[in-house]
C-alpha cells in the first residue's frame, strides 16, 4: 500500500489507507486510544479500539511516546464531531522509532520554551506545524522574488563569501586565516555586483549570506543574514529603482496569498497589497516625527524608534505597511552613493511595519566624481585598486538594492524576533547547532 499524506485524507473516505509520520498527542482512555498524527502536510486525529483494533497493535500503544515515528494503516471515517471533520479508524500500527522521553523542550502551540532553548533543538521545534509554517511561507517568498527577477532580465549570480575586497566598513569585516593570509567574510555583494553590470550582463542578482562583525543584541540584528541584492543599468535615477521594487513586492504579496493559504492562515497573517507605496524625503520624515516628539538633526539617521513610530504614522495616515524614504544625507551614506544637485544622496531606505527591510540608491559610474566622493570620505581610491577598475573602462549608469529575506519574512508574518525567520541563526553568542 502507498503512503497517504494528510492533506489528502478528505477525499478517500470509506478507504483503507497508510499513514507515516510523528505522534503529537497521546490518550489512552483503556478501550480507546486516541493517537494525533502529524505529518509534513499536517495533523489527523486517528482512534484505536478495543476489539476493531489488532490485538498486538491495541496493546502496543501503551507504550508509544509523542514524537515516536509510527506507521498506521485504517480506515478512513467521517466525524463531524472533530475539528477534521474525519478520522482514522486504526486497523495496525508499527513503530518505526521510539522517541526519548521527556523532549528537552515543549514543541505544542502552547509552548512556553523560550526562543534559545528552542533554537538548542530546532530539529524538534520545526516539527510544529506553524513553526514550519514559517518557513515554508519564506520559501515561496524567494521563489516569487527569483521568478520575477528572473521574468526581468535579470541573471542569476554567485559571487565569493571570502575576500579582500570591500567598500564597506572595515569595521564589521569577519577575518579569518586564509593560508596563513588574512582575509574576509564577504559583508556585501555590492562590488561583484556592480563589476558584472559592467561586465555586459546589465541586469545580476544574487540570494546568498551576508556576514556583518557587529555586536548588536537586537530583535532585528544578526551576524548571518541572507541578502536579496540586485543591481541594474542604464536607469535614469534612484526612481526607476524603486518603481521595480514597489512592483516585485506587490507581485510578491500577490503570490504568496494565492500559494500560501494554509500557511497564512495558520500564522493568522492576512496580506494587505497597497495601490501605491508612499514615498517621503528624509527631511518630511523626520518632520513627521517631530510631530511626535521624536527629533534628529539634518545630517542624522533614523534610528529603530523612529523608523518603528514612522511606520505606525505611515499606516494611519496612507493604509500602507511599506514607505520608502528618500534622500538621505551625504553624511549617513557610502561614497558610492550618487550625490543630486543638493548635495543629499540619490539613495533610500524602504520600511515594512516599521523596520528598514532594504537600502538602495543610484550609484556613483563616473570614475573621477568617485575618487572625489571617496577623499570626502577619508578613503583613497588607490588602496581600493580592484573597484576602482570597474570604472575606468566604460560603466553604465545603474543601481542597486539589498535586502534582508530574515527581516522580510519576519516583518510580513509579525514575529517578534528576527530570529524566528531564519532555521539556524547566528548572532554574537551563537555558533551552533
Amino acid at each position: 500500500m502507498e503512503r497517504t499524506l494528510i492533506k489528502d485524507l478528505s477525499a478517500k473516505v470509506g478507504q483503507e489507507v497508510l499513514l507515516k509520520g510523528w505522534i503529537q498527542e497521546l490518550r489512552n482512555l483503556s478501550k480507546i486510544k486516541f493517537l494525533i498524527l502529524r505529518d509534513r502536510t499536517g495533523d489527523m486525529q486517528t482512534v484505536a479500539f478495543n476489539g476493531d483494533t489488532e490485538e498486538d497493535s491495541f496493546k502496543a500503544i501503551d507504550d508509544f511516546t509523542k514524537e515516536s515515528v509510527i506507521e498506521i494503516v485504517g480506515l478512513v471515517k467521517e466525524n463531524k464531531t472533530s475539528r477534521w471533520g474525519i478520522e482514522i479508524g486504526i486497523k495496525s500500527v508499527k513503530m518505526v522509532s521510539l522517541s526519548e522521553v521527556p523532549l528537552p523542550i515543549d514543541n505544542s502551540d502552547k509552548s512556553q520554551t523560550n526562543i534559545d532553548k528552542r533554537l538548542d533543538f530546532r530539529f524538534l521545534d520545526t516539527r510544529n506545524l506553524k513553526t514550519q509554517s514559517i518557513f515554508k511561507v519564506r520559501g515561496k517568498i524567494t521563489k516569487s522574488c527569483v521568478n520575477f527577477l528572473d521574468a526581468n532580465g535579470f541573471t542569476n549570480i554567485h559571487t565569493p563569501k571570502i575576500t579582500t575586497l570591500g567598500v564597506e566598513s572595515g569595521a564589521e569585516l569577519f577575518k579569518v586565516d586564509y593560508f596563513g593570509k588574512p582575509i574576509f567574510l564577504s559583508q556585501s555583494p555590492q562590488i561583484y555586483k556592480q563589476m558584472f553590470v559592467a561586465g555586459g550582463f546589465e541586469r545580476v542578482y544574487e540570494i546568498a549570506p551576508v556576514f556583518r562583525a557587529e555586536k548588536s543584541h537586537t530583535t532585528r540584528h544578526l551576524t548571518e543574514f541572507t541578502g536579496v541584492d540586485f543591481e541594474m543599468a542604464f536607469i535614469k535615477d534612484e526612481t526607476e529603482i524603486m518603481d521595480f521594487i514597489e512592483k516585485m513586492f506587490t507581485n510578491l504579496l500577490t503570490n504568496l496569498k494565492e500559494e500560501c493559504v494554509g500557511e497564512l492562515k495558520t500564522l493568522e497573517v492576512e496580506p494587505i497589497i497597497p495601490e501605491k507605496f508612499p514615498r517621503l524625503t528624509m527631511k518630511e520624515a523626520k518632520e513627521m516625527l517631530k510631530e511626535k516628539g521624536k527629533t534628529y538633526s539634518d545630517d542624522e539617521d533614523l534610528d529603530a524608534e523612529g523608523e518603528m513610530l514612522l511606520g505606525g504614522i505611515i499606516k494611519e495616515k496612507f493604509g500602507s505597511e511599506f514607505v520608502f524614504i528618500t534622500k538621505f544625507p551625504w553624511a549617513v551614506r557610502p561614497f558610492y552613493h550618487m550625490k543630486d544637485e543638493l548635495g543629499d544622496t540619490k539613495s533610500f531606505d524602504l520600511l515594512f511595519n516599521g523596520v528598514e527591510i532594504c537600502t538602495g540608491a543610484q550609484r556613483e559610474h563616473r570614475y573621477e566624481i568617485l575618487k572625489q566622493q571617496a577623499a570626502e570620505k577619508g578613503l583613497d581610491m588607490k588602496e581600493m585598486e580592484k573597484y576602482g577598475e570597474i570604472f575606468r573602462y566604460g560603466c553604465p549608469p545603474h543601481g542597486g538594492v539589498g535586502f534582508g529575506l530574515d527581516r522580510i519574512t519576519q516583518r510580513f508574518l509579525n514575529l517578534e524576533n528576527v530570529r524566528e525567520a531564519v532555521l539556524l541563526p547566528r548572532d554574537p553568542e551563537r555558533m551552533d547547532p
